[in-house]
């Protein structure tokens, strides 16, 4: 039997995923991903917008978005807090292609560097949503 790892995320508004895994893969702040397998050294990191990827208990891979957040793994349990974390098939492609229009206009418009910042940030959430949705589409 290949070791497993207690996995628990939690979003904003629900618990996404609470139970043994394999292996978590998510998206770091410098573009790349990070893997975690059982008993991976204690760490604490942040987690940027993008694809997550659950493996199971069982072997089963579940692709997810997830939204901005941070990341403990400790004692061969792993605790992800995010904004948001959604399947493939909970993203709504219009409203995110909407959003995804909505920050290029703010881009475009006389902004604050604040302003800016936070319309990059929005136009980034849309887009990797877009991507997970598109990419596993059912």
């Amino acid at each position: 039997m290949t070791d497993t790892f207690k996995l628990k995320v939690v979003a904003s508004n629900k618990v996404f995923f609470d139970g043994d895994c394999l292996s978590l893969t998510i998206p770091t702040i410098d573009g790349g991903t990070m893997a975690y397998l059982a008993h991976h050294s204690n760490t604490v990191a942040p987690v940027n917008v993008g694809e997550m990827k659950i493996k199971n208990a069982s072997g089963e891979e579940i692709f997810a978005f997830v939204g901005n957040g941070l990341l403990e793994f400790f004692g061969n349990e792993c605790t992800l807090v995010c904004i948001s974390a959604e399947l493939p098939e909970e993203i709504d492609a219009r409203r995110a292609k909407e959003a995804e229009m909505r920050a290029q206009e703010e881009m475009r418009q006389k902004q604050s560097l604040l302003e800016y910042h936070q319309s990059q940030a929005d136009l980034a959430r849309a887009m990797e949503r877009l991507k997970v949705k598109n990419r596993h589409e059912i």
